[in-house]
């Protein structure tokens, strides 16, 4: 299809860090492929940023990625999804785009109490895709949105496992609980390297946690399917790192991308 190499890596675009939660999901449901995950890093977090200003910096990401030479791309940013993935798919029509969805879906159909909370960015929560999902699937729930402050910070900054951290989470996560949310979901793909913050606040109160990237890493599968993209039973896959920030960065991304399988 479109004149790929089946071995050509597939793509994955963050402003960051947060991405690599996707990234380990790709490589673990799909061991013979290569990838090239970019994240920007110059400029996050993206989350109050301009719809404008995160599409031309999407823009920019996904042209170094195509010209890396990959077959698909993984818009792994909820707020990069939001602003610019229509966007992307008219512009890279030729290269199969996945984006991230809302994991409100899942969370409604598994909800007991009938209450769903959403954490995810200020740019994401006023996307419309979040909006129409919330709306198509929401009907006779509540859905609670709260932006997560700070998060993005405090994984950039390699502070998870911080007193800092757990207060950050708990301001977010408490209102949540206190209005009787057995669904959180999480809307941005940094917030899942707060997952063991987020389990001791809620531990034992029958509360899941929504991670939208093993979904995402079967959708992969079924587009190289669809397009006859997998790559050889031969291959061996390469895993690269790129970004906008400079070397130091981009060493962080490896050694963080390595800690998190």
């Amino acid at each position: 299809m479109n004149g790929f190499s089946n071995n050509a890596p597939i793509g994955v675009y963050d402003s960051g860090l947060g991405g690599l939660t996707v990234w380990r999901e790709i490589r673990r449901a799909l061991p013979g492929e290569s990838l090239a995950y970019l994240g920007d890093g110059a400029n996050c977090p993206y989350g109050s940023r301009p719809r404008e200003e995160v599409q031309a910096l999407a823009d920019a990401a996904v042209a170094r990625l195509v010209e890396l030479g990959c077959k698909m791309v993984v818009v792994a940013c909820n707020t990069a999804t939001a602003a610019a993935i229509d966007f992307l798919r008219e512009k890279y029509a030729g290269v199969p785009i996945v984006g991230m969805e809302p994991a409100v879906k899942p969370a409604c159909l598994a909800t007991r109490s009938g209450v769903v909370g959403v954490l995810a960015t200020e740019r994401s929560l006023d996307g419309d895709l979040f909006r129409r999902t919330a709306a198509r699937y929401g009907s006779g729930i509540e859905v609670l949105t709260y932006p997560g402050t700070g998060f993005v910070e405090l994984v950039e900054g390699d502070r998870e496992d911080t007193p800092e951290a757990e207060a950050t989470v708990r301001a977010a996560v408490e209102p949540m609980l206190a209005r009787g949310a057995d669904q959180i979901v999480l809307g941005c793909t940094h917030y899942p390297f707060l997952t063991p913050v987020m389990e001791r606040i809620v531990g034992g109160r029958g509360v899941a946690i929504v991670d939208p990237s093993p979904a995402v890493a079967r959708r992969v599968g079924q587009l190289l399917d669809r397009d006859g993209l997998r790559a050889s039973a031969d291959n061996r896959p390469v895993f690269t790192f790129h970004t906008f920030a400079g070397e130091a960065y981009r060493l962080r991304l490896e050694r963080k991308a390595q800690q998190s399988l």
